[in-house]
């Protein structure tokens, strides 16, 4: 059971986080059963997306043996049966969709979506440039629709501004950038037989990317706190004031890109790194004040 548990990596649920942008974006946080819907979400997509890494893992379990780290997963070292994994995601599948219909039959598209995407990135396109990390980016985007369709069938008035939705998408694709550069590096010589897509990206071609993308997301922010759009909603253009610290966290990331093997696994980076983590509490903070705030 605890190597059942273990794989199913409860630490990458951070990642689902992004279903709350909904409800502190339309300013319902304050609203308990609104607050209790995007709880919900979370735990649906956090317990699918689980499922997901079980899948993962049963396919890749030969490739993984031959990783430094992947080697000590419990189905890729031995210590979880294949066939036992796999059975124990069907009670998992099983409240998930329980779960979604309770949430709405939006947020249950958006949830097949995510789903039927991951097992074609699984399955088909892991190893396909480019496509992978446009994928892995697509599935965040996924998940900050995913928070306001559920927040729909109580809150019908309740958007997300396609400009968080660009946001989203090229600071996703960021992330997916640098875990690709992390992982040449980390792996070396290696690296084409850890993944077999990185023989088809180099280190000059990931830098490029990485700084067009962080430079899409830092624009696509800054320029989404100040459209008419987003200050008529909130009523103030002091969601500006978030940007430098949006910034801070796209550089340090890259600082860490280049000086920490952690970085393969961006998780771990939100879930170890004080400077990073005192960022996200910053803008979380500042956000709250800017949005909740007496004016």
């Amino acid at each position: 059971m605890i190597d059942f548990l273990r794989a199913l990596r409860p630490r990458q649920w951070t990642k689902n986080l992004l279903v709350f942008a909904g409800v502190l974006f339309s300013r319902n946080v304050t609203d308990l059963d609104l607050m209790t819907r995007a709880a919900a979400g979370f735990l649906a997509f956090s317990l699918l997306s689980s499922c997901v890494y079980v899948v993962n893992d049963v396919r890749d379990m030969k490739v993984d043996r031959i990783h430094p780290k992947k080697r000590q997963r419990a189905i890729a070292s031995g210590r979880l049966r294949p066939e036992v994994a796999l059975a124990g995601t069907g009670p998992l599948l099983a409240f998930v969709v329980a779960l979604s219909l309770w949430l709405g039959t939006g947020f249950s598209i958006v949830l097949g979506v995510y789903l039927t995407l991951n097992l074609a990135y699984t399955f088909l396109f892991k190893n396909v440039v480019l496509i992978d990390v446009f994928l892995i980016a697509t599935g965040f985007v996924l998940r900050a629709i995913a928070g306001v369709e559920l927040l729909q069938p109580v809150a019908p008035d309740t958007s997300l501004s396609p400009w968080l939705l660009v946001c989203t998408f090229f600071g996703a694709l960021f992330l997916a950038l640098a875990k690709r550069r992390r992982e040449i590096a980390n792996a070396g010589e290696s690296a084409a037989q850890q993944r077999e897509v990185l023989a088809a990206y180099s280190p000059e071609f990931l830098d490029g990317l990485l700084t067009a993308s962080a430079a899409a997301a830092m624009m696509g922010y800054a320029l989404y706190t100040i459209w008419p759009a987003t200050v008529e909603k909130f009523g103030t253009e002091r969601l500006l004031y978030t940007v430098p610290i949006v910034a801070y966290g796209i550089f340090r990331y890259l600082y860490l890109v280049s000086r920490s093997a952690s970085t393969e696994d961006p998780s771990l980076v939100l879930l170890t790194d004080r400077p990073m983590q005192a960022c996200v509490l910053l803008y979380l903070a500042v956000v709250l004040v800017v949005l909740y705030g007496p004016w």
